[in-house]
Order: C-alpha cells, then structure tokens, then sequence
C-alpha cells in the first residue's frame, strides 16, 4: 500500500505493560517473598525479550488508511474576540487557596502539638505502665537497634540514649507535621478541626501500623495502639486550633506582575478593594 494511503503507527504489542507488572512484581518480593522477586524477574526478561525483538532489527510497524478527504469533517471558522485582564484587575479564576497560613503558624502549631502529643503519651506511661521511660525508649528504639532488643522491662528503664534520640525524632516529626498542617488546613475549609484533629491522626496512624507490620513485627507487638491513636488525636486537635486560629496571608497570585516585582509604579499600580 503506497504511503499516501496511510499512516505507519508503532504496532500493538502488550510486551511494554507485561514488562512494567514484572518490574513492580521484582520489587513488591523485596517487602514479601522471595518467590515473588523471582517471578517478577523472570516475567521482567521474557517480556522485554519480546519487547526487543518487536523493534530490532527491525521495527513492526502497522499502517492506518487515511480517511477520504470527503468523509473528514470541515473546519469552520468563527469570528471571536478573546477577554483580557487589564493591569490591576483582580479576582479573575484563581488557585486555591486564596490565602494560606504563615510558616510560623505551622511550626508553632507543631511544637504546641508535640507538648500536647508528649504529655498524653506520658500520661500513659505514668498512670497505665507505671514508668515515663517506657513510651521515649519506644520511640528511639525505632531508630536504635539496640533499644529494639530491649524487653518491655528493661524499655521501662532510664536511658540517656533513648532519652536524646526520642526528643530529636519527637521534635522533627512535629516540626514536619506543624508545616503540613499549616499547608493543608487551607485546602480544607470547612471544618479544619474535624480534618486535622481526627481524620489526619487516623490516616496516618493506619499507615504506621501497616509499616511498622512488614518492617518491625517485634516493635509492632509493643505499641499500645489505642493510646498511641489518643496521642496522635491530641497533636492533631491541639495543632489544628494553633494553625487554624492563626491569621492567613493572601497570596501572590492576585497581584500584577508589577506588584510581584516590587517595581514602583504611579498610575499603573493602583489601590484595589478587595471583595470581604
């Protein structure tokens, strides 16, 4: 068929998604089994081997006819004129959100969280096990591997390295999640309690029990669940009203690229009511 009639297009072939299934079926056996990895590896070779073989040396190729150039659908033209936003005109089609919350708020709101966080946990340990230590050496045991080895008595004892690593992870995982709150809060305007004091702590309190299943079944078995829920519930409520009750900042999107730039401009950039 001469090539006027048609379009040659890349044949159909399944080879690149059977290659892509034998990939994640590689990796997935790293976390599961390793009967897994091997079934994966080998699907991964046949299916690129049949991937290779379809373009070198030579590509497969299919054409597809034309269509008649009486069955094509004609191009009308239409007469229009496209609207222009002018210099300072403001609340055209924007991205939300509109305003959002400093930085400041986010961390502050963290901080204040992590107190609240820290001192259900240790009204916990106190009242329920009979020992503060048992809930900082728990937390840095995720991280030392010493302390992992440790049974639930000896994790019930002072130590000054659990002590320092649990504060530090204790800290920056509240600085992290404060910054997330003062982000998110925004994107969520009704009922910003409801969605970062329960919604969030649940959500990603099922994500660390799913986690720390496949990675640590040891560290798992030590976490008591429902207070560690009560524990992630009080940060999410306690930095959810620090953020919330923060004054937002409008952002930049609004303003003309003049405004943007910081350029002084008389006549052009003038004052702008902004709608309440």
């Amino acid at each position: 068929m001469p090539q006027e009639e048609g379009i040659e297009l890349p044949a159909n072939t399944g080879w690149p998604l059977l290659a892509a299934v034998g990939l994640t079926l590689g990796f997935a056996g790293l976390v599961t089994h390793a009967a897994v990895t091997v079934t994966g590896v080998v699907l991964f070779a046949i299916s690129a081997t049949g991937w290779f073989r379809l373009v070198l040396p030579h590509a497969d190729e299919s054409l597809v006819p034309r269509v008649p150039v009486s069955e094509r659908p004609s191009v009308v033209a239409t007469a229009g004129e496209a609207e222009r936003l002018s210099v300072g005109e403001d609340m055209h089609r924007m991205r939300l959100p509109l305003a959002r919350h400093p930085y400041s708020a986010g961390i502050k709101g963290g901080l204040v969280g992590g107190i609240a966080m820290a001192l259900t946990a240790e009204i916990y340990g106190i009242f329920v096990l009979g020992s503060p230590w048992y809930v900082v050496n728990l937390l840095a045991a995720s991280a030392v591997s010493s302390l992992a080895a440790l049974t639930p008595d000896e994790l019930m004892q002072f130590s000054a390295i659990g002590l320092g690593v649990g504060l530090i992870i204790h800290v920056l995982l509240s600085l992290f999640m404060g910054l997330l709150y003062g982000t998110l809060l925004p994107m969520f305007p009704r009922q910003p309690i409801l969605w970062g004091g329960f919604v969030a702590p649940l959500l990603w309190t099922s994500l660390v029990y799913t986690g720390v299943g496949v990675v640590d079944p040891k560290l798992e078995a030590l976490i008591q669940w429902p207070f560690f829920v009560a524990s992630q519930i009080a940060f999410g409520v306690v930095a959810g009203v620090v953020v919330d009750r923060t004054e937002k900042i409008e952002t930049l999107q609004s303003l003309s690229i003049y405004e943007r730039a910081g350029v002084e401009a008389p006549g052009i950039i003038g004052e702008k009511e902004r709608p309440e």
